[in-house]
C-alpha cells in the first residue's frame, strides 16, 4: 500500500464514487483542483455526459483580482448559473477526494448561494 498524497486522494475518491451517482434530475457536481486552477463539472453518470462545466480559466474569472479561494467562489457562482439555466436546482457534491476545506469549501458555499441544493 502506498502512503503518498496521490494514493490517499485516489482511495478517498473511489470510496466517494461508490456512493455518489449523477442522474439527469440530480447530476454529480465533480470538483478537480490543480495547483493553480479549479474546475467543476455537472455530470449525468447514467448517460455518461457532462451537462455543464466551469473553471477558473474562463475569461471573466481569470482576469478577476483575488487569490485562488476568491476565484474558486467565482467558479461556484458560475456553475450555479449554468445549472439554473439548464433547469437544475439539486446536485450531488463530489469533492473528488479533496478535503472539504479552502478552495473546495469556497466553491461549494458560492454554489449554494447561487441557488444549488446539495
Amino acid at each position: 500500500m502506498s502512503f503518498n498524497k496521490e494514493a490517499r486522494r485516489k482511495r478517498i475518491r473511489y470510496r466517494i464514487r461508490k456512493i455518489i451517482k449523477g442522474t439527469a434530475e440530480k447530476p454529480r457536481l465533480a470538483v478537480y483542483r490543480s495547483n493553480a486552477d479549479i474546475y467543476v463539472q455537472l455530470i449525468n453518470d447514467i448517460d455518461g455526459v457532462t451537462v455543464g462545466a466551469a473553471s477558473s480559466l474562463e475569461k471573466g474569472i481569470q482576469k478577476a483580482k483575488g487569490n485562488r479561494i476568491e476565484k474558486a467562489a467565482l467558479v461556484g457562482k458560475k456553475i450555479a448559473e449554468v445549472a439554473t439555466s439548464k433547469g437544475i436546482s439539486e446536485v450531488s457534491f463530489d469533492r473528488g477526494g479533496y478535503l472539504y476545506h479552502g478552495r473546495v469549501k469556497s466553491l461549494a458555499d458560492a454554489a449554494r448561494e447561487g441557488g444549488l441544493k446539495f
